[in-house]
Order: structure tokens, then C-alpha cells, then sequence
């Protein structure tokens, strides 16, 4: 039987966008999992292990790469979710990326070029904290940014969200068939509980650095941005890209959902050790024999 936290990341789900809505999805939602902050933290360390069992197995037979994408509105607490939850992961098995906005080189490519060389090679688990669907959510929410994207005027059109969104959707699609699993975790914080949060970065002063003034504009176009989110998910969730729509105003619930996520994602793999041949077996006897 499942545990409570599987069943409740399979209710957050989602493989289809028809009639998705976040509204559906409370930020505050425990799911009936009924433990306290202190007992998540075991329950964190034991997945975290498993965790690091299974990347082992990926690493080694060298197949698959799994895609964990990282999306939320400011405070949902991704960076934290990210340095927890694959805190136990080896380095040598594991891409890290954080995407802001597109600078030099970057701006003369397509929207996707950037991300595309920071994939995660086969064997490898990537963390894209953010992703390329900053190009449909803050270039959306402020479309003065296509100003700087050096885009043909011509191809600047009302149509251009949609035609990202499918361009973003065929991309995974191809991603899934090349043997990219992809994991896309939307961290739906509440507006009340981000306020608290950028109360708490201005009065505690090791997390001053955390806030920015632009921060404090996006604010003011929350509801532009959860319209923006809304979009993209209907777009682009589906069996072979799923999105996790998690709720976000417990960091300690989100990081544990992320976990489970993760590892049912991996076992779900079957992943196993190289078989080693006959003819390998007789070398291992010869280095043995050799070394006695």
C-alpha cells in the first residue's frame, strides 16, 4: 500500500492540462499526512538515501538522465527545496543550473539554446532551477523583454506564448524519446505566506541579501503571473512531462514531496548494475590471482 506522502504527490500530478486550474490546489494542503515538522525531517533522510542508492545505479549503467526543473514565484522556497532534498546525491552524478535572465551570447541564440547545453548528460540527474519557461512566464508578465531578445519584428506577434508553449512542449517530447525522464516541480506558494516571507528577509539580517526591489514588483503582478503559470501548465503537462504542482507554504511538506517524486520516479526505472561478461569474469580472477 502506499504511504501518505506518495498518495498525496500523485493527487498533485499533472499529466493533462484540460480544465486545470490553480485554484484546484491549496498552498496550504497537507494531504492528510499527518506529521509534525520534527518526524519529517527522518522521513526526509530516509528518502535522501534511497535517493542515493538509486543515482548510483543510474550512474553506472548509464542510460537514462532524469530532468528536475524548479519553478515558483519568489520564496516558494526552491533553493531550499533543492539543497535538501539532493544533499545526499553525488556530485559526479548530478548538473546543477540556475538560469536569470539571458546576457551576452545567450541573447543571440534561441530562447532554448541555453538550456540545451546545460542538459544533464546519461547517467546524470539535472537540477534547472528555473528553466526555459521563464520565457513564457516573466517575459509574458513583462513583454517589454522581448524588446532585448533581438527577435525579428515580424515574428513579434500576440500569437508568440502560444507558439513558445508548443515549441516547449514538442521539445519535451522530444527530450522523453531520447531518454530524458523530466520532472517539473511548481512550487505554488500562497500571497500571504510569500509577504511573510519577505518580511522575514528584511528583519532578520543574514537574509537581507535575499530581497530585491524587483522582487517587491513582481508582486504587484501576482495575479499576472499565476495566469502566466496556469497557461503554461494546461500547455505542456503530459504523461511523458509531467507537472508537480506542490503546495509551497510548508517548506518541510514541499521538500518531502519532492523526495518521494524523485525516488518512485527512479525505481520506477528498474535501473541496475552493469552485467558483467564471462570473458570479464576470468580478467577479475586474473587481477585476483595477480594481486594475491
Amino acid at each position: 500500500m502506499s504511504n501518505p506522502i506518495s498518495r498525496f504527490a500523485k493527487r498533485r500530478r499533472i499529466t493533462s492540462g484540460e480544465g486545470f486550474s490553480l485554484k484546484d490546489y491549496a498552498t496550504d494542503d497537507k494531504g492528510g499526512v499527518q506529521m509534525t515538522k520534527a518526524e519529517s525531517g527522518a522521513a526526509l533522510r530516509e528518502r535522501i538515501e534511497a535517493i542515493a542508492e538509486q543515482q548510483g545505479r543510474l550512474y553506472a549503467s548509464g542510460h537514462w538522465s532524469v530532468l528536475c526543473i524548479f519553478q515558483a514565484q519568489d520564496a516558494a522556497g526552491k533553493d531550499s527545496a533543492i539543497k535538501h532534498v539532493f544533499s545526499g546525491i553525488n556530485p559526479q552524478g548530478c548538473q546543477v543550473a540556475t538560469f536569470s535572465a539571458p546576457v551576452g551570447l545567450e541573447r543571440e541564440h534561441d530562447f532554448l539554446w541555453r538550456h540545451v547545453v546545460a542538459l544533464p548528460r546519461r547517467g546524470r540527474i539535472g537540477i534547472h532551477n528555473r528553466s526555459w519557461y521563464e520565457e513564457v512566464l516573466v517575459a509574458r508578465v513583462h513583454p517589454g523583454i522581448l524588446d532585448g531578445q533581438l527577435l525579428p519584428p515580424v515574428l513579434v506577434e500576440s500569437t508568440i506564448w502560444d507558439e513558445r508553449l508548443e515549441d516547449i512542449a514538442c521539445f519535451e517530447r522530444y527530450l522523453s524519446r531520447q531518454g530524458t525522464v523530466l520532472l517539473k516541480f511548481f512550487l505554488h506558494l500562497g500571497e500571504e505566506e510569500q509577504r511573510k516571507r519577505f518580511l522575514a528577509r528584511i528583519d532578520e539580517p543574514d537574509k537581507n541579501w535575499k530581497l530585491h526591489p524587483s522582487d517587491i514588483v513582481d508582486r504587484r503582478r501576482w495575479h499576472d503571473y499565476q495566469a502566466a503559470y496556469e497557461a503554461a501548465i494546461r500547455a505542456t503537462a503530459s504523461p511523458h512531462a509531467p507537472w508537480y504542482v506542490l503546495p509551497a507554504d510548508r517548506k518541510w511538506l514541499t521538500r518531502l514531496l519532492v523526495a518521494e517524486t524523485l525516488l518512485e520516479t527512479l525505481r520506477k526505472l528498474d535501473l541496475r548494475y552493469p552485467e558483467v561478461s564471462e570473458t570479464q569474469r576470468e580478467s577479475l580472477q586474473k587481477a585476483r590471482k595477480a594481486l594475491s
